[in-house]
């Protein structure tokens, strides 16, 4: 089989991987939120360390959810005037935008990683023995995919649609 097809096959993988991340996560924060509320009232017992990871998948749950909100082309965006153009007019913007969301992102990528890097030297722990830069790192992580994908919809002027 060419190599196209299990760079395909890949790229489904990870997408999917990319989706059951999200779901799971948000699944699981539900839980323990529940659990949490059902411990605290019936019992006058919690986990100690539910709050803080609830805190963390939030940011998580949302942070996978922008990254897939981008490869679905759902991101939040204004285009009232872009409809009104013609369609080379509409591309070249489209392009141009996308650009200067790659550009952005990876602006927030870098700076992020750079404060990762700095929770590292610091050593802070997050709950239990989960350090704070572990939990953090999905940042840099998601601005990187996140500025990726409208690169290349910037220079192949494609419009990633997850199958």
């Amino acid at each position: 089989m060419p190599l196209i097809h299990w760079i395909h096959k890949l790229y489904k993988l990870l997408l999917k991987i990319e989706t059951g991340l999200l779901t799971a996560l948000l699944l699981s924060t539900i839980l323990i939120a529940v659990a949490q509320i059902v411990l605290r009232n019936l019992f006058d017992y919690g986990l100690f360390w539910a709050e803080s990871y609830i805190r963390i998948s939030v940011l998580w749950v949302v942070l996978l959810g922008a990254m897939i909100a981008a490869r679905n082309n759902e991101h939040i965006s204004i285009d009232f005037f872009v409809h009104k153009m013609n369609e080379k007019i509409r591309q070249m913007v489209q392009r141009f935008t996308d650009l200067f969301s790659a550009v952005l992102c990876f602006v927030i990528a870098y700076h992020s990683a750079v404060f990762i890097n700095s929770e590292y030297q610091a050593g802070g722990m997050a709950f239990g023995t989960v350090p704070n830069w572990f939990c953090e790192a999905i940042i840099p992580f998601t601005f990187a995919v996140i500025a990726s994908r409208y690169l290349v919809s910037a220079i192949f002027n494609v419009r990633q649609v997850a199958e």
